[in-house]
């Protein structure tokens, strides 16, 4: 979504997370989840609560404004989608397919995003039959060769 630094998502997907799990949020619980001090997540919520997408009264819990919530849920969604495509797809180990979400989860096209989502969906779907593929590109990666049978590729 446009409009937003990282900073914001971040601390917008992250309110989100705590709302689904645990109803309300503290300026604590928020702390701890992004590893920051408490100070700047007062500043943090203070200014988005200036942009209308969070709400908060003097030393309450925080709540998402409709808006904030929507934000906050595409910015998760956008990082359960890459993390499905680098895990799932890609065959990257689960920490580093979290990190690499984690930090291109801001930069993502809404093109690149179908694109993504289709590709994930399509290997869920056929991971038996047509997406030997996948199966053929770990070869690769593993070992630099080509497998030995690829329909529809020349070089193999």
């Amino acid at each position: 979504m446009a409009g937003y630094s990282q900073s914001e998502e971040d601390y917008l997907e992250t309110l989100y997370l705590i709302q689904l799990e645990n109803g309300v949020t503290r300026v604590k619980d928020v702390a701890q989840a992004l590893d920051v001090k408490m100070p700047s997540v007062v500043a943090a919520i203070r200014s988005l609560s200036k942009k209308g997408l969070v709400e908060q009264e003097k030393y309450g819990h925080i709540e998402l404004t409709k808006r904030g919530e929507r934000v906050g849920r595409d910015v998760y969604e956008r990082h359960r989608l890459l993390y499905a495509f680098f895990y799932e797809v890609l065959g990257l180990e689960p920490k580093i397919a979290e990190e690499d979400a984690c930090r291109m989860e801001h930069h993502l096209s809404p093109q690149t995003r179908e694109r993504l989502l289709r590709i994930v969906e399509y290997t869920r779907a056929c991971k038996d039959d047509e997406v030997h593929f996948i199966k053929r590109f770990m070869h690769f990666v593993n070992t630099g060769e080509m497998p030995k049978s690829c329909p529809g590729c020349s070089k193999c």
